[in-house]
């Protein structure tokens, strides 16, 4: 079997597409996709291709510090949230970096304004990479590659 990074209920990760460094993420077994909280979102064409712009706020305490990214759109999903409310999402794929260990995963774009941290990481991203230890927070920094 392959090793498994394993990691708490809380981590902190990087998005180095996006120029997302340090964001704080909650893990969430219970959640198949991940999403990622934005503003602003503005969907384009680019080269006859669908993109989305969107502004993110990678410093919880600071929302006067914003980053503006442009992605291409992988797919659009009908999400149906915690709540019960469906919504239709965009997706987008890029990089996550959760201590030494980096992998692609998809996010879907939604308003999560009310909810405590800014990304949630779903069972999809997490695959065959990582156990999870509800019981603790922020193990995946204290692993190195191996």
């Amino acid at each position: 079997m392959k090793q498994k990074l394993i990691i708490g209920n809380l981590e902190v990760c990087d998005l180095p597409e996006l120029g997302i460094k340090d964001l704080q993420v909650r893990i969430d077994t219970g959640a198949k996709t991940s999403s990622l909280h934005v503003d602003n979102i503005v969907r384009l064409k680019v080269d006859g291709k669908p993109h989305v712009e969107f502004d993110l706020h990678p410093d919880l305490y600071d929302l006067s510090e914003v980053v503006r990214c442009r992605v291409p759109v992988s797919d659009t999903r009908r999400i149906k949230s915690s709540n019960g409310d469906t919504e239709q999402r965009s997706v987008i794929r890029t990089r996550f970096k959760l201590g030494d260990h980096e992998w692609p995963i998809e996010i879907t774009l939604s308003n999560r304004k009310e909810m405590t941290y800014l990304m949630l990481l779903g069972r999809e991203a997490m695959a065959d990479k990582v156990l999870v230890d509800p019981s603790a927070t922020f193990l995946a920094g204290e692993q190195s590659s191996q």
